[in-house]
């Protein structure tokens, strides 16, 4: 899942810059700069790539404005490696992953996310509600009803 960000990677000015050109734009029209991985929190696309690229132990800062990447490699570190880090900034699922189980999204999902159990029915019965919509939007659902009923009359 996912698509490949189409890359070229070209010399920077000297030779232990590199930069990539993509074909999409990570930060609109920002500059951003990080020096660790601390810095590269987030998920912003900016951030993400920079962190990647960060840990791979090859780069010491990355900048990125726009759709252009520009790296700062570390003493001894070679740029091998670093154009498929960008090109699979959005791969999700690579070939020969398989993908995980409901139950096993289920078992990661925080209690507080989890489906609310169904609220009962407007008429009182408590029938055949969603029980994965959660009981509080049942609740403020009913109320707009009921001041909207009675406004009509």
């Amino acid at each position: 899942m996912g698509q490949p960000v189409a890359v070229e990677q070209k010399a920077g000015g000297s030779a232990a810059i590199v930069r990539f050109e993509t074909n999409r734009s990570l930060t609109g029209m920002g500059h951003e700069r990080f020096t660790s991985v601390a810095e590269a929190k987030g998920t912003r696309p900016a951030a993400v790539v920079a962190r990647r690229l960060i840990e791979s132990g090859q780069v010491s800062w990355v900048h990125v404005y726009g759709n252009i990447v520009t790296a700062q490699l570390s003493s001894g570190a070679s740029q091998s490696g670093l154009n498929d880090i960008v090109r699979d900034l959005y791969q999700y699922w690579k070939p020969g992953m398989t993908p995980p189980s409901l139950e096993e999204l289920l078992a990661q999902m925080p209690a507080e996310a989890a489906p609310a159990a169904a609220a009962p029915a407007a008429d009182g019965s408590g029938a055949g509600l969603d029980p994965r919509v959660p009981a509080h939007l049942w609740e403020r659902s009913r109320l707009g009803r009921e001041k909207w009923l009675a406004k009509q009359g």
